[in-house]
């Protein structure tokens, strides 16, 4: 076979393994000893074995499981709860107050869960009745839940940011701190929209009465409790941009500090140690394993020579680098519709990655379109998965028009996003280049 038709039967057989309902890093693992075993022989399952414990050894990819546990801790502890509280206090009256609410807790779950997926179900099930309680129209009670998962993936600390760059070899220092400025551009794009709707169309999230509270309790709540939180992200973030730390050490402070804090608060115990480290260390070992899986997976292309002939054939096309991006972030969309983030980069980075760098584009900038532009498949009408998930959630009586009506206003923030970020691409590159 030519190294066309051999890319086009291995994505094949990839597709119907991963539909056929098997685990992500299973699906991976199946696919890849089928591989070793058509290309090398029975040889190939020593060198498999091998590739999949060095592609987990390595120093880069450590910050995964410290960020991870870092969430868990404040998650169990309801520190993190507390803070979305004094957020809510600080609100008062404030047009949409329940959908910018959602959009900020939204941030914070899908941070900690990883999975934007999990997030929706988990945030619709909890607020959309009581925003249809305050009479809040579906589109602005689905929408945020919806919307939000694009902010969460690039607003660091992001394990997800974490796993990209390693399965893209990308520097996983600046590929959090470019996703600062990128992700503030989101989150003014959706605060625009909630806040601008509801100021000229009130009728989408009436106003109700909110419980009074003294500006004095708040400022005492936001400096004892919301302050200490900030400056775990300032401490691991400034110490990486500063070249203080690798991200890993970095990473290793803010599950220190997180540790630290809930105990000064009272909130540590060894319950809540056990749930936190449980749950961070499931949710590690699911992400390892898919992180081994890929780099198999790219050892397998590589050795086929479809990576090889794939690069020379797009650096010899007679086409703009621009609109073979393009394709790129198409291609992905169409994968969004039906397959989760973690799967997506898996099966396209290690075909991106080489190709990307052979166009002379920076990888930090591309990783981050890729984040954002993954999220915007996974909510794209009429195939994204959220959009389902949303539906099975959401009341009896609403439909999947309802929800994707939801939908398209935040897609659009987040193609707005992505088409600034392209005419602009120092939105990204900036604060990396100063590190």
């Amino acid at each position: 076979m030519d190294w066309s038709t051999t890319l086009l039967v291995m994505l094949s057989a990839l597709m119907v393994i991963l539909l056929s309902g098997i685990p992500v890093a299973f699906a991976f693992l199946l696919f890849n000893l089928l591989g070793v075993l058509y290309f090398m022989g029975p040889m190939g399952i020593t060198m498999l074995s091998v590739s999949l414990f060095s592609s987990i050894a390595k120093f880069t990819i450590a910050p995964v499981p410290l960020f991870i546990l870092m969430g868990t801790v404040l998650f169990h502890s309801g520190l993190a709860k507390r803070v979305i509280d004094i957020m809510d206090d600080w609100m008062g009256r404030m047009p949409g107050r329940l959908s910018v609410l959602t959009l900020v807790s939204g941030t914070v779950f899908a941070t900690l869960s990883g999975s934007t997926i999990a997030t929706s179900g988990t945030l619709g099930t909890l607020l959309i009745p009581e925003m249809q309680k305050r009479g809040y129209k579906k589109t602005m009670a689905i929408g945020p839940i919806m919307g939000v998962g694009g902010l969460a993936m690039i607003i660091p600390p992001s394990a997800l940011a974490v796993v990209l760059g390693g399965l893209g070899k990308i520097s996983i220092g600046k590929l959090l701190i470019g996703g600062i400025l990128p992700g503030l551009l989101i989150a003014a794009l959706y605060l625009t929209y909630i806040i601008g709707r509801c100021y000229l169309q009130p009728s989408v999230a009436p106003s109700y009465v909110v419980k009074r509270i003294s500006i004095s309790k708040k400022i005492q709540n936001t400096i004892v409790y919301a302050l200490p939180m900030l400056l775990i992200i300032v401490a691991v973030l400034g110490s990486i941009f500063f070249g203080i730390a690798t991200p890993t050490e970095a990473a290793a402070l803010g599950a220190v500090t997180s540790f630290i804090l809930c105990a000064l608060y009272g909130k540590l115990n060894l319950r809540i140690m056990g749930k936190a480290s449980v749950s961070a260390v499931e949710v590690t070992a699911m992400v390892f394993m898919i992180l081994a899986g890929s780099m198999a997976f790219s050892q397998i292309l590589a050795f086929s020579g479809v990576s090889r002939e794939l690069i020379h054939v797009i650096t010899k096309l007679d086409v703009s680098p621009m609109l073979i991006l393009l394709g790129m972030l198409l291609t992905t969309l169409v994968l969004g519709t039906f397959m989760e983030q973690i799967a997506i980069m898996m099966i396209t980075l290690p075909v991106y990655m080489p190709v990307i760098r052979a166009l002379g584009f920076d990888d930090v900038w591309f990783g981050i379109l890729m984040l954002i532009n993954i999220e915007i498949a996974l909510t794209t009408p009429p195939f994204g998965m959220i959009c389902f998930v949303m539906k099975g959630v959401a009341p009896v009586d609403t439909t999947m028009t309802d929800v994707y009506k939801a939908a398209i206003p935040f897609i659009l923030c987040d193609v707005i996003a992505i088409g600034l970020l392209i005419l602009f691409p120092s939105i990204v590159t900036f604060l990396p280049s100063l590190m």
